[in-house]
């Protein structure tokens, strides 16, 4: 599998993105009713798998009633499913009245597994073989190179799917990668400068050394998937990753939100207020990963120990700042925080709620929450659900 030169260079604001990927432009993560007939097989296709997977095992006659479709339809998908090792029988349904008892079908939730890798980590890749439900099965880890070097971070991420792709013991449904940095639908990573990589086919080209489905994603655009499909998060919220850098994912109506660059939530480099601030690794003074990261903040705070409630107060109050706008103009339901709890967790996040409602409209944004995720390995569960979405339409 190559690359074009045409596809290579093409801008972010001419990339159209027509490709089936997951996440692209337009598609919504959870589809719930039926369409035009010409699009009809594949709609009705995720529909099922989708209502299979949240709702878990249930009988033909049910999956017709929760999705509309009808019993002919149903019991066509199903054999087909069955047919490709997507979908079991579980056995009968426990007799409650006369007649015969309808025999329960499910995904095969232990038949395939997946792959997930993190590049997001200050001094490691991270991997996990994960099920299809998103627990963690096998961890390895390899060392991140120590300098922006684009060849050695993909000899290092080829070597850890390598050894993940060797330790799973069922079918790879595919492989999911979060990375920093831009990223565009097709995973060709259009810039991630701690890892040298610009314009780098990242999803093609693991892809053909792996001979696997591969989907790559911006770490942030992953995490929020994760807690989108496995989390509390509801249809419009963004999620802020915080540790050696910030960015951000958002969801609306239960729609990933990319951008016409493909960097929505690149807040980091966003310059908070007109008052200066600390120096960020940019160059720029008061960049809100200045004030937020977990290196500025644990560094700050190792210098300052008694001023600890004060650096975060600060740190939580510059991000309400920051994103109050966004929360406004998207109309956000929440703002959920992944990192280290003992750092986001009380005093920060307790500023951040104050700052957010008194800088958003009186009596419309009140009840917007800020909260910490209570999942871990986050990025890794969101690489799960982007091969879920692109193998089978699920999410």
């Amino acid at each position: 599998m190559s690359v074009s030169d045409e596809q290579r260079s093409a801008s972010p604001s001419e990339y159209v993105g027509a490709n089936a990927h997951a996440f692209g432009p337009g598609r919504h993560l959870r589809s719930r009713s039926k369409v035009l007939p010409e699009h009809a097989r594949g709609h009705n296709r995720a529909l099922v798998l989708q209502t299979l997977y949240h709702a878990g095992a249930m009988s033909r006659a049910d999956l017709s009633r929760e999705t509309g479709l009808t019993r002919v339809t149903i019991s066509d998908l199903v054999a087909e499913f069955i047919a490709d090792g997507i979908v079991i029988e579980m056995g009968v349904r426990e007799a409650v009245g006369p007649g015969k008892p309808p025999i329960l079908i499910d995904i095969d939730r232990f038949g395939h597994q997946i792959v997930g890798l993190d590049l997001s980590g200050p001094d490691a890749f991270t991997g996990a073989v994960l099920s299809l439900d998103g627990d963690v099965l096998e961890r390895r880890a390899v060392p991140r190179p120590q300098s922006p070097d684009g060849e050695a971070a993909y000899a290092a991420l080829r070597e850890l799917a390598q050894t993940l792709v060797a330790a799973s013991t069922q079918p790879l449904l595919g492989v999911g990668i979060g990375t920093p940095g831009v990223v565009r639908p097709d995973g060709l990573v259009l810039s991630s400068p701690n890892l040298g990589w610009t314009n780098f086919p990242l999803e093609a080209k693991l892809g053909v050394d792996l001979d696997l489905p591969v989907l790559a994603r911006n770490d942030a655009n992953a995490a929020v998937l994760a807690e989108y499909t496995f989390g509390d998060a509801k249809a419009d919220f963004m999620l802020i990753k915080i540790g050696k850098g910030v960015g951000a994912g958002l969801i609306t109506g239960s729609q990933p939100l990319l951008g016409s660059r493909f960097a929505a939530g690149e807040i980091g480099h966003v310059v908070v207020g007109t008052d200066g601030g600390p120096r960020c690794a940019c160059g720029k003074d008061g960049c809100l990963e200045a004030w937020l990261s977990v290196s500025r903040l644990g560094a700050a705070i190792a210098a300052e120990p008694d001023a600890r409630e004060e650096i975060l107060r600060d740190a939580g109050t510059h991000m309400a700042i920051a994103i109050a706008p966004i929360v406004a103009a998207l109309d956000l339901s929440e703002v959920v925080l992944s990192g280290p709890a003992d750092l986001l967790d009380g005093i920060l996040i307790d500023a951040a709620i104050e700052t957010l409602h008194a800088r958003t409209l009186e009596g419309v944004f009140e009840d917007v929450v800020v909260r910490l995720t209570h999942q871990e390995d986050i990025v890794l569960r969101g690489a799960a659900v982007m091969v879920l979405s692109g193998q089978l339409g699920v999410s």
